[in-house]
């Protein structure tokens, strides 16, 4: 009965979760890899890249919990 509701529950959780996904990778990650790494043409300091990590890996992990929490609205 509940089936269509389940799967676009589960559809946008899992969007949800690969946005949250790309953002770390690609906002945390990269970035943090590059510098280290000397591959950053960009004058950025550490400092920066720091902030920067940070913020993309906090809502990278809120869109996860809420992907999480989105799960919880399934229905039997």
């Amino acid at each position: 009965m509940f089936l269509v509701h389940n799967e676009r529950t589960k559809l946008t959780a899992s969007w949800l979760n690969t946005i949250a996904t790309a953002l770390i990778a690609a906002g945390a990650f990269a970035p943090a890899a590059a510098w280290l790494y000397g591959l950053s043409s960009l004058p950025v300091g550490a400092f920066y890249v720091s902030v920067l990590a940070f913020a993309c890996g906090t809502v990278g992990v809120s869109l996860h919990m809420s992907a999480l929490a989105m799960l919880g609205r399934l229905r039997e």
